[in-house]
């Protein structure tokens, strides 16, 4: 399986984006998929996750009411959309996939096995 994340860009604060990751190659039904991000001179940090069947979903706190994590299960592509940005929100931000994940471990980025390039997301004051 292959992930390409795209949608990032340059915006002003407050401003919205929306990211598209589309895995290629076979997975299972059962997976999750996951957007993190990683700013310069940081680690990389979880932003949302969701159960690929069913649609449950998980934010981290930094995000939840401005994010909206979501998927189109017919083209196969997952979403991340990005409402009321921030400067803080300045990251490249990658999309994960994991087969195997236990819900304990949505939030860990070690625990996803599958990762796409990042697209990178810059918000201007």
């Amino acid at each position: 399986v292959q992930l390409q994340a795209s949608g990032g860009g340059l915006v002003q604060a407050g401003d919205s984006l929306r990211l598209s990751c589309a895995p290629s190659g076979r997975t299972s039904s059962a997976y999750y998929m996951a957007w993190f991000r990683q700013a310069p001179g940081k680690e990389r940090e979880f932003v949302a996750a969701i159960k690929w069947n069913g649609g449950y979903t998980y934010y981290a706190d930094s995000v939840k009411g401005r994010f909206t994590i979501d998927r189109d299960m017919a083209k196969k592509t997952l979403y991340l959309q990005m409402n009321r940005l921030k400067p803080e929100d300045t990251a490249v931000y990658f999309c994960a996939l994991d087969s195997n994940l236990i819900l304990s471990n949505v939030r860990n980025r070690v625990a996803y096995k599958v990762w796409g390039p990042g697209t990178e997301v810059t918000v201007s004051s």
